[in-house]
């Protein structure tokens, strides 16, 4: 399991979780932030600091936000593991499915 990050976070982007994650697991994407499910330690360090609650542990996302969990991990499927966010820009690209979802 790892931590998931819901529709609330689209055109927010407050970067606190990116602050607080210790594994640097948290990619920027153009309208949300995305936690890389392979890279997540699932500390819960990035969940009680965001502003808009849209962190949510894998098992916890209420249903209505489940969808978010396919929204997550598919935008890793062409980017892969980097290992990292810092070590590349992903800033301009967001998950295909993000088009169909409006906060």
């Amino acid at each position: 399991m790892t931590y998931v990050i819901a529709q609330s976070c689209v055109d927010v982007k407050d970067k606190a979780c990116v602050d607080e994650c210790p594994v640097d697991c948290i990619y920027e994407g153009k309208r949300m932030l995305y936690i890389h499910p392979d890279e997540c330690v699932d500390c819960g360090a990035c969940e009680p600091v965001c502003p808009v609650e849209a962190v949510f542990y894998e098992d916890d996302v209420p249903e209505e936000l489940v969808h978010c969990v396919e929204i997550n991990a598919s935008f890793f499927t062409e980017l892969g593991s980097p290992g990292g966010a810092a070590k590349i820009d992903t800033s301009q690209r967001d998950a295909p499915v993000l088009e169909r979802v409006h906060p």
